[in-house]
């Protein structure tokens, strides 16, 4: 069985790019879902003097070590100010002084939503161009847009999103 990690790169308690992620996840069949929540992997803010004076925090060592277990991500961005929130960077810019190549090229669907029409697309576009580079074999992408709109009691209401988002998970699951 494939263990798939889930990330909702927020640190809202009602996060709903973590909803977005884990519903993304549970479309998967026969998969192990780990979703991470980054509120438990609390983590200074990086410096090379904090490094070098202290090492690794304990929390990016786990998180680390849990990315080399799993077999692919499904990671759903928040957009703050048109770039990843604090808590995302700065967990993605300690994994990266243990390993470039974060993502392990393995393979990953890149989500991002918002209550906004763009549904953090400026984000995505980061993502896709950066994570490539850190070992992010992108199998597909999807930004959702309105989230409060085309989300609601735990479904996709929003038929065409739906089906872009299935077809992308089932692009993902041949993908593993």
């Amino acid at each position: 069985m494939k263990n798939i990690m889930t990330i909702g790169a927020s640190t809202s308690r009602n996060s709903i790019n973590k909803k977005l992620a884990e519903y993304a996840g549970d479309l998967l069949k026969n998969v192990n879902l780990i979703k991470i929540d980054l509120n438990d992997y609390e983590m200074p803010l990086f410096s090379v003097d904090i490094e070098n004076e202290k090492g690794f925090p304990k929390a990016t060592i786990e998180f680390n070590s849990i990315i080399d277990k799993v077999d692919g991500f499904i990671i759903s961005l928040a957009e703050h100010n048109g770039a990843y929130s604090a808590t995302f960077k700065n967990s993605f810019d300690w994994l990266s002084r243990i390993d470039g190549k974060v993502w392990r090229n393995k393979p990953m669907l890149l989500l991002s939503t918002s209550p906004g029409g763009r549904g953090g697309q400026s984000v995505m576009e980061l993502a896709l161009s950066r994570f490539p580079h850190s070992g992010g074999k992108i199998i597909g992408s999807m930004t959702f847009p309105s989230f409060h709109d085309n989300f609601q009691n735990g479904d996709i209401v929003n038929s065409k999103l739906k089906a872009n988002l299935i077809g992308q998970v089932n692009n993902f699951e041949k993908a593993l």
